[in-house]
């Protein structure tokens, strides 16, 4: 739970600072976010939450 949110928050400060700095558009924004929600209820949902829980693992495991 603690991951899924952390990464929320990243991908909500990333989205705002592209519509802020790089010309995102708002509607562009909108569309992204309805596309994360399809995904989220489509059968590739596992396969991309197993990713980004083995991403997340990787950038873990590193030892500055």
């Amino acid at each position: 739970m603690a991951l899924s949110i952390s990464a929320v928050l990243l991908l909500l400060i990333i989205v705002v600072l592209l519509v802020n700095k790089s010309g995102l558009k708002g509607m562009h924004a909108l569309v992204c976010v309805l596309l994360g929600f399809f995904l989220a209820s489509s059968s590739v949902a596992p396969t991309i939450r197993q990713l980004t829980t083995n991403v997340a693992s990787m950038i873990g495991n590193f030892k500055f």
